[in-house]
C-alpha cells in the first residue's frame, strides 16, 4: 500500500519530469505526496576581500532561495489542481549534505521518487538518486528525464536474476504490480537455457498467486551488456515501467565493474522502480 510519497524538484531543470510523474502516482494511489526543493548553500573560499565575498555569497544564496521557491510554487498549483493532499519545503543546505538529508526523509515515506541526472546536472542529481536507493532503506522510482506523460501500467517488465535485491524490489512493487494491465518477468543470461528450464517461473508462480497477469521470458544478452539487453527489449515490447533490483554488490564494486544499476541509470528510458 503507498500513502505517503516524496519527490526530489531538481532545482532548474530542464524538465519537471519528477514532479509531473510524481503527481500522477500520487493522484493514482490517493496518496500524500511531499516535495523538497533544496536551495543549496554557495561554496565560496576566504580571501582578503571578506565583504565582496559575502556579498557575493548572499547573491547566491537568494538566487538558490528564489530557484528553489520557483520550483515548490509549480509543484503547488499542480497539487491542487489534482486535488491532491499535499505538502512541500524549501530547505537550505550544503550541496554536500542535500543527498542525505534526501534520504533521511525518504525513510519516512513508501516511496521516494527522484528524476534521472542529466549531464548538465549530472553530479547533485545522482547523489540524490543513489542516496535515495541506497541509503533510505525504501523504494525509488527514477524517473528518466526523457519522459513523456504520466503513470502508465500498461506493460511492466520485472528484471529476475533470484537475487536479494530482486527479490526485494518486487516487494516494493507490489502495489504496481496488482495494478498492471500484463507483467513480464524477464531474466537475462550469457547462454541459452536447457530444454525445458523456465527462468523466473518460481516467482512468475508467486506474483500470479498476487493476481498478477504475469509472463515469463528469457533473455541472452548475447554480445552487449545485460543492461542494454533489457532496455533494447523494453523498446521493442512497449514496456511502461520497470521493477529491479539496485546495486546487487556492494555500491563500490558496482562502480568498479560498472555493474547493471549504473547503466541503467545512465541509460533508462523508462521509470524503473529500484530496490535496494
Amino acid at each position: 500500500m503507498i500513502k505517503d510519497i516524496v519527490v526530489n524538484l531538481p532545482v532548474g531543470a530542464k524538465h519537471e519530469v519528477a514532479m509531473d510523474f510524481a503527481v500522477s502516482v500520487a493522484s493514482g494511489f490517493e496518496a500524500h505526496l511531499a516535495a523538497i526543493a533544496f536551495a543549496y548553500e554557495p561554496v565560496v573560499p576566504g580571501s582578503v576581500f571578506d565583504g565582496v565575498v559575502e556579498n557575493l555569497a548572499q547573491a547566491a544564496r537568494n538566487q538558490a532561495a528564489t530557484a528553489a521557491q520557483a520550483a515548490i510554487d509549480k509543484f503547488e498549483q499542480a497539487a491542487r489542481r489534482q486535488g491532491l493532499s499535499a505538502e512541500s519545503h524549501r530547505i537550505s543546505t550544503g550541496l554536500d549534505a542535500a543527498a542525505g538529508l534526501f534520504s533521511r526523509i525518504a525513510r519516512r515515506s513508501d516511496l521516494s521518487i527522484v528524476a534521472q541526472a542529466e549531464s548538465a546536472t549530472a553530479g547533485l542529481d545522482r547523489l540524490i538518486v543513489e542516496a535515495a536507493l541506497f541509503e533510505s532503506g525504501r523504494p525509488v522510482v527514477i524517473v528518466p528525464y526523457i519522459q513523456k506523460g504520466a503513470l502508465k501500467l500498461d506493460n511492466v517488465m520485472v528484471c529476475w536474476d533470484g537475487g536479494r535485491t530482486a527479490a526485494r524490489a518486487i516487494a516494493d512493487a507490489m502495489p504496481f504490480l496488482a495494478r498492471a494491465k500484463a507483467v513480464e518477468v524477464i531474466s537475462v543470461t550469457g547462454e541459452p537455457g536447457k530444454d525445458g528450464e523456465v527462468a523466473g517461473a518460481d516467482i512468475a508462480h508467486h506474483l500470479a498467486r498476487h493476481g498478477v497477469k504475469v509472463e515469463v521470458e528469457r533473455l541472452v544478452a548475447g554480445e552487449i551488456d545485460v543492461a542494454n539487453t533489457i532496455l533494447s527489449y523494453a523498446a521493442d515490447t512497449g514496456t511502461d515501467f520497470i521493477v529491479m533490483g539496485g546495486y546487487g554488490h556492494s555500491r563500490l564494486r558496482e562502480v568498479v565493474l560498472g555493474g547493471v544499476t549504473r547503466e541503467m541509470l545512465k541509460s533508462m528510458t523508462v521509470p524503473v522502480l529500484m530496490s535496494h
